[in-house]
């Protein structure tokens, strides 16, 4: 039975899994906690429960301290394979109320208290010195070229040559390299959100909403393209040598094009494409899927001049004195765009991809010895778990091992609470300290934008509404998709897909799609980004798109109304 998804402030939700296993879903802790299924859809890995909890609330704890941001961190918590998260107060936190306390006594409070005096002296700096420019810089000159030298070191290694003691060594090295890299790649965020967030909090002063603000951003994000033009250059070599390949052997044929294909495999072979975590494959694993999008890559070039335009009718909605902070809070949100984007394969979606092929190489020894009924079971074990049963066969039983993956692979099949927990209210922001209400004023705009406030656009009679990219109007055949690697494979070129949300995973999916409509996100969610990038038309956060919306029905997008129009006399099953 699935859950009911609707928001609720209960603190348990009962449910039976198909095979008969009762389930409930119990606030994991004081306070509110909100869903995130863009990243994690359900019956996530037990490893990578581990290492997201510790890498966010590591790098969150000591980015919001330099920052001046007024919270402890963003905690985090699985509950039934499903990823919540909580804002977790700077004080009280394990003692929520529903309400702030009087306006008076929270001055008084952020006034005196030791450790929001010294946010509040942070955030001061903050606001005044931005650090970000420097660390972007320190991106692209030092810590991304040492990454992907570790990336590559181990990416070269022939795990068969690798006895069990070797192999094991590898894969602890893996994964402390996992540790590390995704707690950079949320100390980053830090760096890569805050000019975003600081220009839309501008922008809301100036009456400039999110969207058209975001919408100046197009083209900012080169490392987005990077690969999506090497596939089309790989295209067009192999159009240029008459060469129309069947499989990926075929590309030898040009060797133009396999050198170029050889380049692109290198840095992009063992990243993860089809989601972020463990049990979903690397691009290598998957040639028919990168043969489709070789075939199907278009030329992801834009209008230079577009958002110039943009900027421009903006700028003449702002008083002109203000002009210069306009100009220089969107320089510095443009240069963070690329950041953002760069991070995520970098940091995590490559990191995790080795660490996949390096568990997949130990899953196929343990089944080779009976410790494993398939291979893929073991994404279901812990990494102690992992490493007892390789070195001295210690651990659950295979039969124990086949129930628990079966129960993980029931967990994606519920439909989780948005919610746990009893709402929070934030405080007001005219009781904090000014500089304090900027930086919470960021985090809420970045996190309204992103799409992960849990609100929902309300749907018309005739329409599912959300939020356009784009000003076209584009009517084609849906194609539902719960995931990326669903999605690429059912996928034909130019079809408009509707799937819940989407994250860098979905960037070889996107190539293909002629419209996008999503459930969840916002303005600034990965949906959008890429949307405006590729010029996809789509609607993101239509809230019942997935409920409404039956694979193979005709739908109409029509950016500019911000809405998705149902023909479900055009359906395939009509």
């Amino acid at each position: 039975m699935k859950m009911d998804s609707e928001t609720s402030s209960a603190s348990t939700h009962e449910g039976v899994l198909d095979h008969g296993l009762e389930t409930e879903f119990e606030t994991p802790g004081p306070g509110q906690w909100n869903l995130d299924r863009s990243h994690f859809p359900g019956g996530t890995t037990p490893i990578m429960q581990s290492v997201l909890r510790e890498a966010m609330e590591t790098a969150f704890s000591k980015q919001w301290v330099l920052h001046g941001i007024p919270a402890e961190t963003m905690s985090v918590a699985f509950v039934q394979g499903f990823m919540y998260t909580r804002l977790r107060p700077l004080v009280l936190a394990d003692r929520p109320s529903t309400k702030p306390p009087p306006t008076p006594l929270l001055k008084l409070l952020t006034r005196i208290h030791p450790e929001f005096r010294r946010r509040t002296k942070a955030a001061e700096k903050t606001l005044a010195n931005s650090p970000a420019p420097a660390v972007i810089k320190e991106w692209h000159e030092e810590i991304r070229p040492r990454l992907v030298s570790i990336n590559l070191d181990f990416q070269n290694v022939d795990l068969s040559l690798l006895d069990n003691e070797g192999l094991l060594e590898h894969f602890n090295s893996v994964l402390d390299h996992l540790r590390f890299s995704m707690t950079e790649h949320f100390r980053l965020h830090g760096y890569d959100l805050g000019p975003i967030g600081q220009l839309l909090v501008e922008g809301q002063k100036w009456g400039l909403e999110g969207p058209e603000l975001l919408a100046a951003l197009v083209g900012a994000s080169p490392s987005t393209k990077a690969p999506l033009e090497s596939l089309f250059k790989i295209r067009t070599l192999l159009e240029k040598d008459e060469v129309f390949p069947e499989n990926l052997e075929d590309v030898k044929k040009s060797p133009d094009a396999y050198a170029e294909l050889d380049s692109y495999l290198e840095n992009r072979g063992s990243v993860l494409y089809a989601g972020y975590d463990l049990d979903t494959p690397t691009l290598r694993e998957s040639p028919e899927v990168l043969l489709a999008t070789i075939l199907a890559a278009t030329n992801p070039t834009s209008d230079a001049n577009k958002p110039l335009e943009i900027a421009d009718q903006l700028r003449g909605r702002i008083p002109t004195n203000e002009h210069l902070l306009f100009d220089e809070a969107l320089h510095d949100a443009r240069e963070a765009m690329d950041l953002r984007d760069d991070n995520g394969p970098i940091t995590a979606e490559w990191p995790c991809g080795l660490l996949r092929l390096t568990i997949l190489e130990i899953g196929r020894r343990l089944k080779s010895s009976d410790h494993l009924v398939d291979e893929y079971h073991i994404f279901c074990l812990t990494d102690t778990e992992i490493t007892n049963l390789l070195s001295t066969g210690l651990g659950p039983s295979p039969k124990e091992i086949d129930q628990r993956e079966k129960t993980r692979l029931q967990q994606k099949l519920l439909d989780p609470p948005l919610t746990l927990g009893p709402p929070e209210t934030p405080p007001p922001l005219n009781a904090l300290p000014a500089p304090l209400a900027t930086t919470v004023s960021m985090v809420q705009v970045v996190i309204n934008e992103l799409g992960m406030d849990g609100t929902k656009e309300t749907d018309s009679n005739e329409h599912l509404l959300g939020i356009g990219i784009g000003d076209e109007k584009i009517t084609g055949v849906a194609r539902v998709a719960e995931n990326a690697e669903e999605a690429i494979q059912r996928l034909q070129p130019g079809e408009i897909l509707v799937t819940r949300a989407t994250s860098p995973a979905y960037n070889l999916v996107l190539t293909l799609v002629g419209g996008l409509i999503t459930a969840e996100g916002g303005a600034m969610s990965h949906a959008a980004v890429l949307s405006r990038e590729l010029g996809i038309p789509a609607v993101i956060g239509a809230a019942k798109a997935m409920t409404k919306i039956k694979d193979g029905d005709t739908v109409e997008i029509d950016s500019s109304k911000n809405s998705v129009t149902i023909k479900p006399e055009h359906s395939e099953s009509s």
